[in-house]
């Protein structure tokens, strides 16, 4: 049996009218097989030249980002039903709508910037928004609840820089995924054009970056690292790195 990409078969079963199209449903995991109900990962995977597929007409989140956090919650199953959770970096909220849906309490969505969270989540009364605040001025005041759950993913600036300054909003025990994003760690010199790192020696050199920051100055127990199931915009491979709080 031959194989075709898998963008070019969903133009071909007539479920896309272009493989640009495709290659977005594809992306934001709303594409499976329709044997297996196993999400399509890549636009260019190779499969069965009569595989057939399921779309979801509707997404089911508020932004792609969500296949990300989703992926570290099957592998590492946190417990968030009921707890207190703070999304850093939040944006369109993504993350957040990910957490509530899997029976979180309360969300705090932080982002720098303004007016970015989904309206579904802006009514939500379980989400509290709090705008144009660096994650590094967060404190007591304005995050007054122990963190059960922490999650984060920012760009233009390092994670070590960020995650040290949540350590005392934490809840004892408290879970901590983060998206490590290789462009935002590495070196400037490391980075290729286009803001691409396609070195894989680079993306580890991140990624432990982000692990000892973790260890040594958060005091945080590593549980795992996994690759994100989503690639990033341009086409960096990003990473989730889980840990506990003590």
């Amino acid at each position: 049996m031959s194989k075709i990409r898998a963008d070019q078969r969903l133009v071909e079963c007539g479920l896309c009218e272009s493989r640009s199209a495709a290659q977005q449903l594809i992306k934001d995991q709303r594409v499976a097989f329709a044997d297996s109900a196993q999400p399509l990962r890549k636009p260019g995977q190779m499969v069965a030249d009569d595989a057939q597929f399921t779309l979801d007409d509707q997404p089911r989140f508020v932004s792609r980002g969500a296949g990300k956090l989703l992926a570290a919650i099957t592998a590492f199953t946190p417990d968030i039903a009921g707890k207190v959770a703070l999304d850093i970096g939040a944006s369109t909220g993504g993350f957040t709508d990910v957490l509530l849906t899997y029976g979180a309490n309360k969300v705090y969505a932080v982002d720098v910037g303004t007016a970015q969270l989904h309206a579904k989540l802006r009514q939500d009364p379980r989400v509290i928004s709090i705008e144009q605040t660096n994650a590094r001025d967060l404190n007591r005041d304005l995050i007054p609840d122990p963190i059960a759950v922490l999650v984060a993913d920012v760009s233009f600036i390092s994670l070590t820089k960020i995650l040290p300054a949540c350590v005392p909003l934490l809840a004892p025990a408290a879970w901590i995924m983060v998206l490590v994003k290789p462009q935002f760690e590495a070196e400037p010199r490391d980075i290729g054009k286009g803001g691409v790192v396609r070195d894989d020696a680079v993306r580890q050199r991140a990624i432990q970056s982000v692990v000892a920051c973790a260890q040594l100055q958060c005091h945080w127990q590593p549980i795992g690292v996994i690759p994100s199931p989503v690639i990033g915009p341009k086409g960096n491979q990003e990473y989730l790195a889980v840990f506990r709080n003590p």
